[in-house]
């Protein structure tokens, strides 16, 4: 499968020199994805800016994030996504059984409770985009404010992140 949009080589446009370092200085490397997005720069920047806050500055524990991050994937085909953030799963804690369960359609035991309900949360949002009360009232006592507006926001950042990648073929 082909790209749908041409990438842009790293260091190819003086113009996209002071966006490229800040996406090396946050991300380590400049991925096929953001070779994509430097196609509309201030779409890069933006997006670096929204994804960098949900993934690297937020309270919630990396190995949730993870997990929400790897659930999305699953539920919206995204092997790509996937592949790229299990290695960041696995440092964050997640043990490779929780990995693999993900792949399921229907949630493991081997999550515990409160891992379930954020699961069930990611599932509804991402497949039935409604999240009926019934849903958020079970995940609201384990969370404040802050805790659920992070899950929401992760769980659609992570939503916008898989849909680009495969409607623009970004990817192996």
């Amino acid at each position: 499968m082909s790209k749908r949009i041409a990438p842009i080589t790293p260091g190819t446009k003086a113009e996209l020199a002071a966006l490229e370092a800040k996406i090396l200085q946050e991300r380590g490397n400049i991925s096929p994805l953001y070779q994509i997005l430097l196609n509309a720069p201030e779409i890069a920047q933006g997006w670096e800016a929204l994804l960098t806050a949900i993934r690297n500055r937020n309270s919630l524990s990396p190995a949730i994030r993870e997990m929400i991050i790897l659930r999305v994937a699953v539920l919206n085909r995204a092997n790509y996504e996937f592949d790229a953030h299990a290695p960041h799963a696995i440092k964050a804690g997640m043990s490779q059984e929780k990995i693999e369960s993900l792949k399921d359609s229907k949630i493991s035991d081997v999550f515990d409770e409160k891992e379930c309900l954020i699961l069930k949360l990611t599932d509804v949002m991402t497949q039935d985009i409604q999240v009926p009360d019934t849903v958020f009232d079970q995940v609201r006592p384990y969370f404040n404010d802050q805790e659920i507006l992070e899950l929401v926001a992760t769980i659609s950042a992570y939503n916008m992140v898989s849909r680009l990648l495969n409607a623009l073929h970004i990817g192996h």
